[in-house]
């Protein structure tokens, strides 16, 4: 008598949860992305879930933790994607469909491991982060890369006579296009739009949280307020970037042996005993 029946209710269990999220959803207010970059298609895929999460619970972390997570989205560049309510609900929805997607394949192939669900659980929820972080180092290298360029752009332009403002903005223009010309664009609008030159710059400086621009910005700072000649400060700040840039260079030519001692040990060498020991084994099996 029950058996008929079990189709029929979990249809309608399907139905009250369907209706339920439309209620919750209907609930969230829409977000204006108009002046947001846009985001992957991944992202995208999984955005209405994000929304979810981010509306009923992000409110459940501390202030601190949020400030922190919007500085690291600054810093890697990611701040006009998501905010960082919307970072912390990613971090739950790609743990959540990690643990769900390995429980699935466990159970298919007939295994069913609460141990395996918790640790794809927990990996689920440090990709985002460790997305965001290889992010942040690749902007770093590439702004790294960019600034003596750009520092000799800003040094010709300063000694053809325009002011410090005016260099910026045909360092912008006739630079290279990259994530260092992006952020002297925002310097120039910042300036277009009231702020002090060094204030711009300060400000640059604290969203890249570089130590090779900060070095850079405080050079330029101590050279406005002293009224050296910000173009000669320059010229040596690009040099020394260059110097600095070879010796990272020279450094990680340094260490790759020693990181190459591993991959050696562990999968190449076995590998070439087992070649070169195979056929001796065989010769003395066959002997024997």
């Amino acid at each position: 008598m029950i058996a008929p029946l079990i189709p029929l209710m979990a249809a309608l269990a399907c139905v009250l949860v369907f209706s339920a999220l439309l209620g919750f959803r209907s609930v969230i207010p829409a977000q204006d992305r108009v002046y947001m970059d846009p985001l992957p298609l991944g992202l995208r895929i999984l955005w209405p879930l994000v929304l979810f999460f981010s509306y009923y619970f992000s409110r459940l972390c501390t202030v601190d933790y949020l400030e922190r997570v919007q500085a690291q989205l600054v810093r890697a560049g990611m701040s006009y994607h998501m905010s960082a309510e919307q970072f912390v609900a990613l971090r739950i929805v790609s743990a959540l469909s990690f643990a769900l997607v390995f429980t699935g394949a466990l159970g298919w192939v007939g295994d069913s491991s609460v141990a395996y669900a918790l640790v794809a659980l927990a990996f689920g929820y440090c990709v985002p982060y460790l997305k965001l972080r290889d992010h942040r180092r690749r902007r770093e290298r590439s702004i790294a890369r960019l600034l003596p360029t750009y520092l000799d752009f800003i040094t010709m332009a300063l000694e053809a006579g325009l002011s410090l403002s005016s260099a910026l903005v045909q360092a912008t223009v006739n630079g290279p296009r990259g994530l260092l010309s992006q952020e002297f664009e925002r310097v120039t609008r910042d300036i277009t739009a009231g702020a002090g030159r060094i204030e711009a710059l300060d400000a640059m400086s604290v969203r890249l949280d570089m130590p090779q621009m900060t070095c850079v910005i405080a050079a330029i700072a101590q050279a406005d307020r002293s009224g050296g000649s910000i173009g000669s400060t320059l010229r040596v700040q690009a040099e020394q970037q260059r110097v600095d840039r070879f010796q990272r260079a020279e450094r990680l030519a340094m260490e790759a042996p020693v990181k190459l001692i591993f991959p050696l040990v562990a999968f190449i060498f076995p590998t070439t005993f087992v070649i070169l020991g195979f056929p001796i084994a065989m010769k003395m099996l066959h002997h024997v």
